[in-house]
C-alpha cells in the first residue's frame, strides 16, 4: 500500500492525512469546499512548522511531508487510492452516500476506512459491494499527537482487511486497541456518559463547573475536566454523541442532561463560541 485518500480536510481529516504523509504514503486530501480544503491544508503546514520550530523535525522532514500531501477538490483524484479514510459529517446517510459512489470507481482492492466516532461501521458496509473491506479506524482528536486508535469491525469486515487497519496503525506510529461494532464503540462509551453525568451534577446545584472539574483534575488524576472537554470538544457535538447512544440503547440511563440541551439551544457551544461551561471571550 502506497497511496492514501482523505475525504474531509477538517480537523480530523487533515489530522490524518498529515500522520499518512509522515508514514510514507502520497496522500489526496479531498474535500468540496476549496476554502475547507485550504484551511486543512494551512493547519498541516502550521503544525510541521510548530515540530520544526520545537526540533521534533528538520525543516527538510517538513517539506518531505508537505510534497506527499496532494489537496484536491476532484474526487477522480481518489479512485486509485489502496485505503480512503472517511473524515466528513458525523451523520450515516451522507457517510454511506459517499462510500456507495466511490464504490463504483475505486479499484477492488481499496479499503474504505471510517473515522467515525460511533456509527454503526455495519451498516456503512451494507451499502458497498465491498462490504468486507471495510472498517472503521476511529482516529483522536489531535490526530498527529494523540496515539490512540479504534480500530472497529463490522459484521462483514474480513480477517484481511482487520491485519491490514492495525498494520498500518503500526506504520502511522499508533497504537490500536479492537472494538466489536457497538455504539459509540468504547472509549466514548465510557467517556459520553461521563462527561453527561457531570453536566448533570452542575444542572442539579451540587457543585460549580470549576468545583467538579478540579475534582476530576485532582481526585482522578484526569488532565482536564469534564466539563472543560465538553467545551473543547463543542457542546452541540457532545449533544449529537449523547442523543445517538441514547437512541441507540434506548436506555434511559443515557438521557441527555437538561443543562446539555439548553445550553445548546442557547448558542452556548463551547470554545468555538467562546462560551459554554466556561467563558473563552
Amino acid at each position: 500500500m502506497k497511496k492514501a485518500g482523505v475525504v474531509g480536510a477538517g480537523t480530523m481529516g487533515n489530522g490524518i492525512a498529515q500522520v499518512a504523509a509522515e508514514a510514507g504514503y502520497e496522500v489526496t486530501l479531498f474535500d468540496i469546499d476549496e476554502k475547507g480544503l485550504t484551511r486543512g491544508v494551512n493547519r498541516i503546514e502550521k503544525t510541521l512548522r510548530n515540530n520544526v520550530e520545537k526540533k521534533k523535525i528538520d525543516q527538510a522532514r517538513a517539506e518531505e511531508v508537505k510534497e506527499r500531501i496532494h489537496p484536491s477538490v476532484d474526487i477522480d483524484d481518489l479512485y486509485d487510492a489502496d485505503i480512503i479514510f472517511e473524515a466528513i459529517i458525523e451523520k450515516i446517510e451522507p457517510k454511506k452516500e459517499l462510500f456507495t459512489s466511490l464504490d463504483k470507481h475505486c479499484k477492488p482492492s481499496t479499503i474504505f476506512a471510517s473515522n467515525t466516532s460511533g456509527l454503526s461501521i455495519t451498516e456503512m458496509a451494507g451499502s458497498v459491494e465491498r462490504s468486507g473491506k471495510v472498517i472503521g479506524m476511529h482516529f483522536f482528536n489531535p490526530v498527529p499527537v494523540m496515539k490512540l486508535v479504534e480500530i472497529v469491525k463490522g459484521e462483514q469486515t474480513s480477517e484481511e482487511t482487520f491485519n491490514t487497519a492495525h498494520q498500518l496503525v503500526k506504520e502511522f506510529g499508533k497504537t490500536a486497541i479492537t472494538v466489536e461494532d457497538a455504539p459509540l464503540f468504547a472509549v466514548n462509551r465510557v467517556l459520553a456518559p461521563m462527561v453527561n453525568e457531570a453536566i448533570f451534577v452542575l444542572g442539579e446545584g451540587t457543585a460549580s463547573a470549576e468545583d467538579i472539574d478540579n475534582g476530576l483534575k485532582l481526585g482522578a488524576s484526569h488532565p482536564i475536566g469534564p466539563l472543560a472537554l465538553a467545551d473543547l470538544i463543542g457542546l452541540d457535538t457532545m449533544l449529537f454523541v449523547i442523543e445517538t447512544l441514547y437512541t441507540e440503547t434506548n436506555d434511559s440511563k443515557y438521557r441527555p442532561a437538561p443543562l446539555l440541551k439548553k445550553y445548546v439551544r442557547a448558542g452556548k457551544l463551547g470554545r468555538k463560541t467562546g462560551e459554554g461551561f466556561f467563558n473563552y471571550q
